[in-house]
């Protein structure tokens, strides 16, 4: 049950922006509440390709990476829909790791720390009223000084604030379904590949013990006109790629059933909500094929902690805190989102991808300062 007594930090959702965030509370000293509506471990539909600009942030948050020995990824493979394959460089690279990994390694030690974790535990409202807000679960309520909201894409909050996003009728940004499997196949170690079909692409990257993440992400339409069935979907559409036809029918598959998402909503979002800081991808959603949402929502969660700090010692008021917030996530952020958003467009296709690609391959400049654009740095 919730410990009644005042937090100085509540967090709804227990992704990597949250823990990471409750990590850094718990180690500047503050009391801290996390609120997750799963049990740890538990697998997430993530591409599971993590930027490097993230590996010294993460190895401070407690975690030996060196000693986990993950796959480095330092190359990108496309292919567009007929299966043609155009290969780039990737100057900052990544790592390969399993959420399912991940995310645990992180609860363990958040509650090491001291932070209060309460997992299978729903969070109905956060109302903000008299300079402190209210914590209402399914298991109890309590109180907070300031909130942090990052409960992932889309969540019961977001219908009760009736966000936007959740607000507008479907169109080309907010209607997307995502895919997940787990699967034993050839993939090389450094590279990540990103296959195109009709209305969609596929990842894959190599993680942790020999193992490789397949996700996909396509429209909501493509998978009403296969009778709303995944495997009728995979070999009408994503199998006349010839590059996925091969991994789809030899892979060995390590989930019964895939992970899945619907709804998905690559629209803009509001850093604050209700006083509540946004992060994550409640605050914003970049297109996978771009990557670094992970990285990404780490990043949000750092620049959240560092004003919350500066708020519980009183050098700023709530207002500041909140305006910086979302001044500062909009400099690091946007363009990323906006770059996003415009290869977006042009994936998925079968005329503008080709020629997207051709242009890339033949033009290195510009392939890496479009690849530069997705990814960050340190932090």
């Amino acid at each position: 049950m919730i410990d009644t007594a005042k937090y100085d930090i509540a967090i709804a959702g227990g992704g990597l922006a949250g823990l990471t965030l409750a990590i850094q509370g718990a180690d500047a000293g503050y009391k801290v509440l996390l609120l997750e509506k799963e049990q740890y471990p538990f697998h997430k539909v993530c591409g599971e390709y993590i930027s490097m600009e993230s590996f010294d942030f993460l190895q401070r948050q407690g975690l030996p990476l060196n000693e986990w020995q993950l796959p480095k990824i330092n190359k990108l493979q496309i292919s567009d829909i007929k299966g043609t394959i155009y290969q780039f460089g990737l100057p900052l690279g990544g790592f390969g790791i399993s959420r399912y990994s991940l995310d645990n390694a992180l609860y363990n030690i958040a509650k090491v720390k001291g932070v209060q974790v309460l997992t299978e535990t729903k969070v109905i409202d956060m109302p903000f009223t008299s300079d402190q807000f209210s914590i209402i679960t399914d298991k109890g309520a309590s109180t907070a000084k300031t909130v942090v909201a990052s409960f992932g894409k889309r969540s019961n909050l977001d219908v009760k604030w009736k966000r936007p996003f959740i607000t507008s009728k479907a169109n080309k940004l907010n209607n997307y379904i995502g895919v997940k499997y787990h699967v034993r196949y050839p993939q090389e170690p450094e590279v990540i590949a990103l296959h195109n079909f009709s209305n969609g692409y596929c990842g894959i990257s190599n993680i942790e013990d020999g193992k490789c993440c397949l996700c996909y992400l396509t429209t909501a339409e493509n998978l009403k006109k296969n009778n709303n069935s995944i495997k009728q979907m995979e070999k009408n559409v994503l199998w006349k790629n010839p590059k996925l036809a091969s991994i789809f029918s030899s892979a060995e598959f390590l989930y019964k059933e895939p992970l899945t998402i619907s709804q998905i909503s690559f629209s803009k979002k509001s850093q604050v909500q209700g006083h509540i800081l946004m992060a994550g991808d409640a605050a914003g959603m970049i297109t996978p094929l771009c990557g670094n949402g992970m990285s990404m929502a780490m990043h949000a969660g750092k620049i959240a902690f560092e004003n919350i700090q500066l708020f519980l010692k009183e050098k700023i008021n709530r207002q500041q805190m909140e305006q910086q917030y979302a001044q500062q996530w909009q400099q690091q952020f946007s363009k990323r989102l906006f770059m996003g958003r415009v290869v977006q467009r042009l994936f998925g296709n079968d005329a503008t991808t080709t020629l997207f690609l051709k242009l890339m391959h033949k033009n290195a400049w510009l392939a890496q300062k479009l690849i530069s654009s997705t990814h960050g740095t340190s932090f």
